[in-house]
């Protein structure tokens, strides 16, 4: 069998390494899915490659001539498979996501890949469907997530518009199964018009992503040509959650574990707050926004919160026509992981209040450490199977307009 269609069979691991197979250590989720999932269309809205890992490739791409020949000469003095990406302001020294080793696929997926004639990525990608029984994935960046707080807001979009022209140009066109939301820099309002406009209807692009860790209010008014543009093409614009140990708001905590579970709530707290309350949904009510990995335990509060305080001051939100609750369950859709589910009661209320049954759309988060499988919607026992199949793939056949078919391989 070829690399698309092969699969291994079930098998206990004495032990996992950066170089295990991905299918290896998804084998357990694989031999659940062949039970139970040969007639569910799974469809996963946020898995993640490792881009700085090709980005030698990536910045042959930057549009400007002087920041290309500087990411040249940057990485001829490197070895890239150590040396931080050019232009990128992430903290590559300060990660924990790997609990000391214990979780070795975080420190990269270094497993064998044969050289064939398809990128190393769309192997890996391939690799993670099958064995998560996926039919189709959306990709998005790692390292890039924390961009928006990078000083030079030109080197935002000089690194956006080159890591968008090589997925669109290199990736995509190599696997039809596979699409992506365009990084959009949103720093620039004058460029993220230009990424709708030059990026918007490539093949494989199912929408736009502004991440979530910025200090820009996105309801500014420089930003409303850009969700009118968005809004007229039909695609879906994702808040995608991170987090970044230098922003102001999380400098004060001194483990990884409180800024891993604040930060990638808490930017999406701030924005989705914004732009319910300035009516962002009245403005542009046919666009369909998704507040990305922040998991869901948020939400509930921030509907009470929002209710509460719009009682007392209604005045100050002017534009709103029904309560901020409303907006957040009618208007909005969410990714599932990193589900919470230490707390049944509270998870089935959550589930409730959120209208899961439309509004949420399952998420693997692969390869990072708190991934969910697709049992992880299957198993929720408040949701009916109609609620599962359209989280599980459905909702997210709909908004990104993509088909709901098998794509059978690991079924098999």
């Amino acid at each position: 069998m070829n690399e698309h269609t092969r699969l291994e069979a079930y098998r206990e691991l004495e032990q996992i390494t950066v170089a295990t197979d991905t299918r290896d250590q998804l084998s357990h989720a694989t031999r659940d899915a062949r039970k139970r999932f040969a007639d569910v269309f799974i469809a996963d809205m946020d898995a993640h490659h490792v881009e700085n890992a090709s980005w030698n490739s990536i910045v042959r791409y930057i549009e400007d001539p002087v920041i290309r020949d500087h990411a040249f000469a940057y990485h001829g003095e490197r070895d890239s498979s150590t040396a931080a990406p050019f232009g990128l302001n992430s903290t590559f020294g300060m990660r924990y996501q790997s609990a000391g080793g214990r979780i070795p696929h975080q420190m990269g997926l270094r497993e064998p890949v044969e050289k064939g004639p398809v990128h190393r990525d769309i192997t890996l990608a391939r690799r993670t469907m099958d064995g998560l029984a996926l039919d189709f994935q959306i990709l998005f960046p790692t390292a890039m997530l924390t961009l928006g707080l990078h000083p030079q807001a030109h080197m935002e979009v000089q690194l956006a518009r080159a890591y968008n022209s090589w997925l669109v140009q290199e990736l995509l066109p190599q696997e039809p199964q596979v699409g992506t939301l365009v990084y959009v820099p949103f720093n620039t309002p004058e460029e993220a018009c230009r990424t709708v406009a030059e990026f918007g209807d490539k093949p494989g692009v199912l929408g736009f992503c502004v991440t979530s860790v910025r200090e820009k209010a996105i309801h500014d008014n420089a930003y409303m040509r850009f969700y009118r543009m968005v809004e007229e093409t039909g695609k879906p614009l994702a808040f995608h959650a991170a987090y970044h140990w230098n922003d102001t708001s999380l400098s004060t905590m001194s483990t990884f574990l409180s800024v891993h579970a604040l930060g990638f709530t808490w930017c999406n707290i701030v924005h989705a707050t914004n732009w319910v309350l300035q009516g962002m949904a009245e403005k542009f009510p046919k666009l369909k926004v998704i507040w990305v990995e922040s998991g869901l335990a948020w939400i509930p509060f921030l509907m009470q919160r929002l209710d509460d305080q719009y009682l007392l001051r209604q005045s100050e939100a002017p534009l709103l026509k029904k309560m901020p609750s409303d907006y957040l369950r009618e208007n909005c859709w969410y990714s599932s992981q990193p589900m919470e589910r230490c707390h049944p009661k509270a998870l089935a209320l959550t589930l409730e209040m959120i209208n899961a049954e439309t509004q949420l759309l399952y998420a693997s988060d692969w390869p990072h450490f708190d991934f969910d499988t697709p049992s992880t919607i299957w198993d929720a026992p408040s949701l009916s199977e109609k609620a599962k199949r359209n989280i599980l793939g459905l909702n997210a056949a709909e908004i990104f307009k993509i088909e709901p078919k098998k794509r059978g391989n690991w079924a098999t």
